[in-house]
Formats: structure tokens, C-alpha cells, sequence
């Protein structure tokens, strides 16, 4: 069903004050709330829902207002949850009339509303944001003609891949699958394949390193064992087979797959996840997919307190590991498709080398022989996306997704970006005001010295 309207929106209360009368309207929630274009983005989502059938959804201001905070602290969401249920000024910034005092969805409501949002809806969430930054001065136009773009890794949370601790793993989930079933077994392998993880863990760095690959090949058999062991005892129930086969699909995957194979499992509860080679001397290797980020490529504004912040106009995830070169058309076509502007240049890093494009023009790092000095100092300023990246890890959620499968991963990087972007809205708003009211008071001192004569004799 559609979703009902805030509660307590257009009813008036006699023993409940408003929250517009308890509030600073200066506050930087508050001045954002008025510039982002809510109706638009309840007739978008609205479409997600069935009218007249079911259960009346919540509120889509609500659902996205949440998840926009929660990117913007870096919160979990419980975590964000309960700070909506303390702060006045999230509940305003969420639509709510009057202050709330008990939570009017549950944690695994936001799950649910994510699975029920696509990719293509969550973009609509990002180009509101940069619609928002235009309405608040914070950026012009004609900045998202010129991006930077650059690609990283988004982790997954996973444990660090080994071939002991899956096959381990896999043990396990077959045994926990026979007692939910009923299913009797000729031999657990539980015990036997604990010792043999501790040997492995032991042995593996030290000179019994032939050893521990013996103990891996031992796991590798109870696990074929048990395998073989469930299917017989399941036989011909197409239930059992049916329930079954979530189970035994990345199992059979993980014993077939050898050193040599191209498209390995890493991790039994996530097989979306890659192997991404960084080369970087504290981590040379990365688990997760990889993600591709457009930034804008702009000078500060003139007589403006701040420059343009380098807001996020294009967020994508990029699974089976494309070439960075492969991945650059997507993106600019995202970028145009959210910002609404012909994009007349990009400016990349050597990855991206052999792109293959024609339009629009396109200057890697490191190259020489360009003779206009505007572009030479865009170029320049294009490792400026490599802290926008670092701040959307160690502030936002990048470093480490926890949204299950390849749409969880997609959902992240979006929401990631606008996050961010929400982030130098709040910096910006607070900072301008700040500045503007500075500039009133500074006037209204002046005026009055000036009105002000002293008496003489």
C-alpha cells in the first residue's frame, strides 16, 4: 500500500508544541530540509508500492531521510535509529511535525526498503543531492561539465579468505543443514576438522609448510565426504534438494576450484566477493568489488567564504573486475543522466589508459605536451577525488560493506556518495550562514558608530 503521511502532519495539538517552535531555523538540518526536493522523490518511490493492498508503507521521507543521515555520520542502522529517536533535529529533517518519542518503523525496515528500491531509484536519491547543492549556491551549473573520475575497492565483510578456514566453514554448514532436517550422518567431521584448522593455522608460516597443506587436503576430503553423505541421505526428495542447493552450490564451487581458476570463492555467504590486487605495501590485496566515483573538477567560487566542495556526481559498483578504461563510458553516462549536463572533459589516472573514447575529452595523468593552462591546472588538480575517497572510507560506510549480495554492494557505493555529499551541504550551510550573520553584525556595529557623536564642551 502507499505510504501514509508523517504522523501529525497538518493536525494541530494543543498539549505538543511544533517543532518549528522549539527549533533554531538557522540549524544546518533545518535549512537543508527546506531545499530538497521531497514531493519529487515520494512520486518517484511511490511507484514501488501496491495502492490499496496491504499494509500502508512509511513514510518515503522518512525512509530516505534516514538513510541520507545515516551515510552522513558513518552510523549503523541501529545506530541511526536511536539517535532519530533523541535528535529534534533529525526527526524535523525527516518530516516529523511533532517530536517523537517512540520509533514508528523497525531496524529491518530500512532492509526491507532497500530490497524493494533498485539501483535506478537510489541514483534519483544522489541527483537530489547535487539539486540541493545548486539550489543552496554551493556549486555552479556549469562545474559538472568538467569531473575527475577514479576507481577503488569496497571491501566486504568478510573474514580474510583461507582455503582451511572455508573448508571449515563449509563443514559447518552442512552439519547445522542435517540437524534442521532431521538428516542422521555417518560422521560429523566437526572435531577432526577443528584439529586440522589449528594444525594449518600453526603450521602454515613456519617450515612445516608442507604439513599444513597435508591438513588441507585433509578438510578437502571430510568436506567431499560429507558432501556425498547428505546427498545420499536426501535421495530423490525434491524438497530436501530444493532447500538443499544454496548450500551445496558455492560448496561444490569451493572443491572444484584449483590455484589456476579464474573466478574463485572467497567467502561461503558472499561468492560476489573478488580478489582486487592494490599493490600497496600495507595491503597488497583486497576483498570486495571494485567501485568507480566522479567528482566534480571546479576552482573555488569567486568571493565566496568556501570553495566548491568536491561533491560525488557519479557512484557506481563495477563487479567482475573491469579494466578501469572499460568502465570510464558508464560512468560519464551516469554523470549526464544525473546532473542533466553534457560532460566536455574527464581527467583520469593511468589506469584508465586505452579507453577508447572519442567524446567527451579525456586527459590522463602524467601527459605531456598540453599546451592550454586550464586544463593543465585541471589536470593538476585531479588526485584532489583521491581524499573524496578517503573521507567516504573513514567517515561514510565504503571501507567495509555490509549489505548482502551484488545489490547490497551497488545500494552502498550510491548511498556512500550521497552521504558525502550531504556532509559538505551541512559544512556549507553551517559555514555560510555563520559568515552571513557575521557580515550582518559587523554592519549593524558600524551603523551604529557611526550614528554615535560625542558630546563636547
Amino acid at each position: 500500500m502507499l505510504p501514509k503521511p508523517p504522523s501529525g502532519s497538518g493536525n494541530s495539538d494543543l498539549l505538543r508544541s511544533e517543532l518549528d517552535q522549539i527549533l533554531d531555523p538557522d540549524h544546518e538540518l533545518v535549512r537543508l530540509a527546506k531545499i530538497i526536493d521531497w514531493k519529487a522523490l515520494e512520486a518517484h518511490f511511490g511507484r514501488l508500492y501496491i495502492d490499496k493492498k496491504g499494509r500502508p508503507g512509511l513514510p518515503t521521507r522518512l525512509m530516505v531521510g534516514l538513510h541520507l543521515l545515516q551515510h552522513a555520520k558513518g552510523l549503523s542502522d541501529e545506530a541511526v535509529c536511536a539517535a532519530w529517536l533523541e535528535n529534534p533535529y533529525m526527526q524535523k529533517f525527516c518530516g516529523a511535525t511533532f517530536f517523537q518519542h517512540k520509533l514508528p518503523l523497525d531496524r529491518s525496515s530500512m532492509s526491507r526498503w532497500r530490497k524493494r528500491a533498485g539501483t535506478a531509484d537510489l541514483e534519483k536519491i544522489l541527483a537530489k543531492t547535487l539539486a540541493a547543492a545548486q539550489r543552496a549556491k554551493a556549486v555552479e551549473p556549469k562545474a559538472f561539465e568538467r569531473i575527475t573520475v577514479d576507481s577503488t575497492a569496497q571491501t566486504k565483510a568478510v573474514a580474510h579468505p583461507t582455503d582451511s578456514g572455508l573448508f571449515l566453514r563449509a563443514i559447518e554448514w552442512m552439519n547445522r543443514f542435517a540437524d534442521r532436517h532431521g538428516l542422521t550422518l555417518r560422521q560429523s567431521f566437526l572435531r577432526l576438522a577443528k584439529r586440522c584448522r589449528v594444525e594449518v593455522a600453526r603450521k602454515i608460516h613456519s617450515r612445516a609448510h608442507k604439513q599444513a597443506l597435508r591438513e588441507v587436503r585433509r578438510m578437502r576430503t571430510f568436506t567431499g565426504r560429507l558432501l556425498r553423505d547428505i546427498v545420499r541421505k536426501i535421495g530423490d526428495d525434491l524438497q530436501l534438494q530444493t532447500a538443499f542447493k544454496p548450500v551445496a552450490d558455492p560448496i561444490l564451487e569451493l572443491l572444484a576450484q584449483t590455484p589456476q581458476s579464474k573466478k574463485k570463492i572467497y567467502s561461503l555467504h558472499a561468492p560476489e566477493v573478488e580478489c582486487i590486487a592494490k599493490g600497496k605495501a600495507r595491503t597488497r590485496y583486497e576483498f570486495g568489488t571494485k567501485a568507480s566515483f566522479a567528482v566534480i573538477n571546479a576552482k573555488a567560487k569567486k568571493g565566496a567564504d568556501k570553495p566548491q566542495g568536491q561533491y560525488v556526481v557519479g557512484a557506481q559498483a563495477c563487479p567482475n573486475l573491469p579494466y578501469d578504461g572499460h568502465t570510464l563510458k558508464d560512468q560519464i553516462q551516469q554523470v549526464e543522466r544525473l546532473t542533466g549536463r553534457k560532460v566536455k572533459r574527464a581527467y583520469v589516472d593511468q589506469g584508465y589508459r586505452g579507453h577508447g573514447l572519442q567524446e567527451p575529452e579525456v586527459y590522463i595523468s602524467r601527459t605531456r605536451g598540453i599546451k592550454s593552462p586550464t586544463i593543465k591546472s585541471e589536470l593538476r588538480r585531479r588526485s584532489a577525488i583521491e581524499p573524496v575517497i578517503g573521507h567516504m572510507k573513514a567517515d561514510g560506510k565504503l571501507e567495509r560493506s555490509w549489505l548482502a549480495g551484488a545489490h547490497g554492494d551497488a545500494v552502498n557505493v550510491l548511498l556512500v556518495a550521497a552521504g558525502h555529499n550531504i556532509r559538505l551541504l551541512l559544512n556549507w550551510l553551517k559555514g555560510f550562514y555563520a559568515v552571513v550573520a557575521a557580515a550582518i553584525w559587523a554592519a549593524v556595529i558600524t551603523k551604529s558608530n557611526q550614528s554615535y557623536r560625542p558630546i563636547t564642551a
